[in-house]
């Protein structure tokens, strides 16, 4: 759990410090206040662009210094992340005080999120739902974020080759396919491992109060050829069309409505919400067989659309995890139903400690 946070010149925060003492944390406050960048802050401390998957450079605060920080006391471990004012596009990490990867942040915080954004992830194009997929995967396998920057950076220099396929060295096209294999290879398996247990964990649910969800990996592979064969067979293809057309980074995530046997993309809005709730509940359930160790949940108006008894429900569901929940809200009365939980106010890009 995340013990103390401060920020320094994030998005409206000039200053802030939040210090919980339970495991529910309930950020309230006006529209723009600043609730959802408190969030974001949290996202960072795991690999990633975050939860609004912004540029570095415009989570800095206007006219502040330059630059932005993040730190985080997890555990008896300090977390810390940000950018300089000389570089605001390059991103720093430091564990215990050491200078580190943002990738070994995974070993130390696992942070799902779940953000209105998400609300259209059913109907949005697969790439949302390819990220969504592999923030989950993270938690259980925090090498696959290594393996995901190696995967990209080999396919895209892949695809610079074949932009001159006539000119491009055949060696060096092969070694960029053995890496695409190696590393998507081992990207697919963590997510089909990741969708097995989800499952299985979803199996045994009820219908009710949240819509039990079905879910699957749609690929194009066919045959269980190799993937490096294949990208070799495939270069003209991939050259004529200007990208990679192979691989698993064309995957999608199939949710499917099990009561209704319906796509969850052909479900009503609070339907869907209703899945992603589920995925997630079940999900924190796995991180915390897997590792040990509960992740820590970002709710970001996460009760606004919900009866008083789904409310309860969800929160019930949520204490059940045993895991740190950070939700935000427009009004305190959302939360009522809580019985213990460290509440702050935000104003204007302040946080004060409130009494609920």
């Amino acid at each position: 759990m995340i013990g103390r946070l401060t920020l320094s010149d994030f998005r409206n925060h000039a200053d802030a410090l939040i210090v919980p003492g339970h495991a529910f944390i309930v950020l309230t406050g006006e529209n723009g206040a600043g609730k959802t960048n408190i969030l974001e802050a949290i996202s960072m401390l795991a690999p990633g662009r975050g939860l609004r998957g912004a540029a570095l450079r415009d989570m800095v605060r206007q006219d502040g210094a330059g630059g932005f920080g993040i730190a985080a006391e997890v555990d008896g471990a300090m977390l810390g992340t940000g950018v300089l004012a000389a570089t605001p596009d390059r991103r720093q990490v430091r564990i215990g005080g050491v200078a580190s990867s943002a990738n070994a942040l995974a070993d130390h915080l696992s942070i799902v999120w779940l953000t209105p954004a998400m609300d259209r992830l059913f109907m949005d194009s697969p790439g949302g739902r390819r990220r969504f997929l592999d923030r989950l995967t993270l938690a259980l396998h925090p090498a696959h974020a290594v393996h995901s920057a190696r995967y990209e950076a080999a396919m895209r220099a892949r695809n610079r080759l074949l932009g001159d396929l006539h000119g491009a060295d055949p060696g060096w096209l092969s070694a960029l396919e053995a890496q695409m294999d190696e590393h998507g290879t081992a990207l697919a398996a963590a997510r089909a491992d990741l969708v097995a247990r989800l499952c299985a964990a979803l199996e045994g649910q009820p219908d009710h109060p949240f819509a039990r969800p079905l879910l699957a990996i749609e690929s194009e592979e066919e045959g269980g050829e190799p993937l490096g064969r294949r990208l070799a067979r495939e270069r003209r293809r991939d050259a004529a069309a200007g990208r990679t057309l192979s691989g698993p980074h064309r995957q999608d995530l199939a949710v499917t409505h099990a009561a209704k046997g319906q796509a969850a993309a052909l479900c009503s809005t609070g339907e869907q919400k209703a899945l992603l709730l589920s995925i997630l509940l079940a999900h924190a359930a796995l991180v915390t067989a897997h590792r040990g160790q509960p992740p820590v949940l970002l709710l970001d108006e996460v009760a606004a659309h919900l009866d008083p008894s789904r409310r309860a429900a969800l929160f019930e569901r949520l204490g059940e995890t045993g895991g740190q929940v950070w939700m935000t809200g427009t009004e305190d009365s959302l939360f009522n139903e809580l019985h213990e939980s460290s509440r702050f106010a935000v104003t204007a890009g302040h946080v004060f400690r409130s009494a609920g």
